[in-house]
């Protein structure tokens, strides 16, 4: 390794990827990532959904339903 003018040769530039690296994932903690924010749904909406559309029957909507709630 070199030290002159303070650099540390490679070492520099890995600590910059570092750094850029803990600046995304601290971005991603507090704003999540942005395409998903869109999409959420609640448990009860995707479900009303589905059985709206004819994807699930009356026995099987009111016994996801009781879980969600027992779960809540």
């Amino acid at each position: 390794m070199h030290f002159n003018d303070g650099h540390f040769g490679d070492i520099h530039f890995i600590w910059w990827i570092i750094l850029i690296a803990i600046l995304i994932l601290i971005f991603f903690v507090f704003y999540g990532i942005p395409y998903q924010k869109a999409k959420k749904e609640s448990l009860k909406d995707i479900l009303d959904s589905r059985y709206a559309k004819g994807e699930i029957t009356k026995e099987q909507y009111e016994e996801i339903k009781r879980t969600i709630n027992s779960k809540n």
